[in-house]
């Protein structure tokens, strides 16, 4: 007969759950999340005075409290979900359920060996007690240790859940207030309807670690507005979620975060748009506001009026934040730059100057490792110009009389040929990785186009003049929002609009590798380019995508449009360059 095994669960587990936090701060909030699942509206956090280690950290919420039952069967139930018993949203506000893994309750001994639970709910008050030491003892299981609970009357009207936390951690640094509030308010300090305090200060923008800036008018049309913002610290990137402005109208936050228009500004990096937290009080469009309050009636007056007013200060401090930091970047790098300058002439310091601001300006954001990788590859390619040494040669040989004059520019032509080989064999090389890429089943539209809009040689020399710029992306744009709105979206073509010099515009389709292009496909490109007709007279269609189906009769052509397959692509390109490299490698060489 087979026997059976049972765990037993060592009490110094809990201890461990509780001090699996990065820090005293990260488990203080774990206990406010707990007053947010609860209904919260407010929060007391009293963290006691630097050195005053006697004095206990106390956690007050007004939730709904638990009653002796809820305390026994629910609070004191290991790693139970609460999100399976009572649903993803909480019962009175529907907030989303932050509690996941039932372990938070023991948070709070991380930053202290004792304690004390009082909650609140239906006429009774409970006090639980829960202590360190007494969770250390192995000699026994942890579902037999005893944890004193004291039930008593209170009033009928009377809610909430209080913490106390006494004989702190000695081992950590002392719980610190203001990282506690850098924590909070970007979680909750936009939240209506749930307010924390840290000793007895609410959480503000200033919480957020940074420079902040305030400004105060009066705006003709909208009147009063309060403006307060701070760019955080490039040390420590806000999530997407958290950063830009949110509208306050009479207190309550209107709808999401926002921008003011600053994302469509080319000149500001998006990573430093995303450092910036605040929030503008305009109680003036109090009568714009849509009825679930997600949002300010766009063709408002007033909404205008503060946008303009918004932007403008936004963009005003962000340039200056930007410049700043740009230069300080520049000024960290300065003396190796002078010394890798020093070598190079005149006129190619200026523009090799021009080419590092330039590169510390398009990287922003990115790690100091990658900045220095891009610079010394740069600073690189202008030490070794083999142009300049030949140009430098002909310059010379101008006034030498006409044989060494022929024979500079000769050499030029050598020195063009042989960097022109070599660009060809750099070409190859990539095509035998595009390759690889089209043969891979998992590769999408998406990647193709990325690829070869940034290597547009691929497509032969016919389209060697083709560029693409965001004026030609927006009129795709619109044309796709217009014909695919809603759910149609995920059935919009993936499409790259380019022109060349003679004004010759060129619609590129990319379907996904492993897609044979249909019948179907080349009717929806000739659709398409009726449709783009309107906006250019000169148009092009061009379809690329995996082999043809037999559906599809080459012979059967339509003005103006083509299909190609990846493969047949890459092997032209191939082809093309083979003959090139062939051709200028003898000369080259001579």
């Amino acid at each position: 007969m087979a026997k059976v095994a049972r765990f037993l669960v060592d009490p110094r587990l809990a201890v461990l759950l509780g001090e699996s936090y990065r820090s005293s701060e990260q488990a203080l909030k774990e206990l406010i999340d707990n007053a947010w699942d609860a209904d919260a509206t407010r929060v007391e956090v009293t963290l006691p005075q630097m050195g005053l280690t006697g004095a206990p950290i106390v956690i007050d919420d007004d939730g709904v409290g638990m009653s002796e039952k809820e305390l026994r069967t629910e609070y004191l139930k290991v790693a139970s979900d609460r999100r399976s018993r009572r649903g993803e949203v909480s019962q009175r506000f529907r907030r989303p359920i932050k509690g996941r893994k039932g372990v938070g309750k023991f948070a709070g001994l991380m930053a202290a060996t004792s304690m004390v639970l009082t909650t609140r709910s239906g006429a009774k008050r409970s006090e639980l007690r829960i202590r360190k030491e007494d969770l250390g003892d192995s000699r026994h299981d942890l579902e037999t240790i005893d944890l004193p609970l004291h039930t008593s009357e209170c009033g009928p009207d009377e809610h909430g859940t209080s913490i106390t936390l006494s004989d702190l951690n000695q081992a950590f640094a002392f719980p610190s207030a203001e990282r506690l509030r850098e924590l909070l308010v970007l979680e909750y300090g936009r939240e209506a309807g749930f307010e924390v305090r840290v000793n007895g200060e609410p959480l503000a923008v200033e919480d957020v670690p940074g420079e902040t800036f305030t400004q105060s008018v009066d705006l003709p049309a909208l009147g009063k507005v309060r403006l307060q913002f701070t760019i955080a610290d490039g040390k420590k990137p806000l999530r997407a979620k958290h950063s830009g402005v949110a509208i306050r109208v009479n207190g309550k936050v209107v709808g999401r975060p926002v921008h003011f228009g600053l994302e469509e500004d080319e000149e500001i990096p998006p990573k430093l748009l995303n450092r910036i937290y605040g929030e503008v009080h305009a109680d003036g469009l109090s009568e714009d506001v849509t009825v679930d309050w997600g949002a300010v009636i766009e063709n408002s007056t007033r909404f205008r009026e503060l946008q303009f007013w918004v932007k403008d200060r936004l963009k005003e401090r962000v340039r200056k934040t930007f410049s700043s930091e740009v230069n300080l970047a520049k000024a960290r790098r300065q003396a190796e730059l002078n010394r890798r300058l020093a070598g190079l002439p005149e006129h190619r310091k200026r523009l090799a100057q021009v080419a590092v601001e330039r590169a510390l300006s398009k990287f922003y954001g990115e790690t100091e490792e990658r900045k220095d990788t891009v610079i010394n590859v740069m600073l690189d390619a202008f030490e070794r110009d083999e142009y300049w040494v030949v140009v430098q040669a002909i310059e010379g040989a101008r006034h030498s009389g006409v044989a060494i004059f022929a024979e500079a520019l000769a050499d030029f032509g050598l020195v063009d040929m042989a960097l022109m080989v070599q660009q060809a064999n750099r070409r190859l090389e990539v095509l035998e990785r595009l390759d690889e890429l089209v043969a891979n089943p998992e590769t999408l539209e998406k990647q193709m186009h990325q690829v070869i809009e940034r290597n547009l040689w691929v497509l032969g020399s016919d389209y060697a003049l083709l560029a693409s710029n965001r004026t030609l992306a927006s009129i795709v744009e619109r044309w796709a929002g217009r014909e695919f709105p809603g759910d149609r979206a995920t059935r919009r073509p993936d499409l790259l609009l380019c022109e060349d010099v003679r004004l010759r515009h060129v619609v590129i389709e990319f379907k996904r590798p492993s897609h044979s292009i249909t019948r179907d496909d080349e009717n929806q490109a000739v659709k398409y380019s009726d449709d783009l007709r309107h906006a250019f007279e000169n148009i092009e269609i061009l379809v690329i995508g995996g082999r043809r189906d037999s559906s599809v009769d080459p012979r059967r052509t339509t003005d103006g449009l083509r299909v190609m397959s990846y493969s047949a692509l890459v092997s032209t390109a191939r082809t093309q360059l083979r003959w090139l490299v062939e051709q200028l490698a003898p000369s080259a060489k001579d």
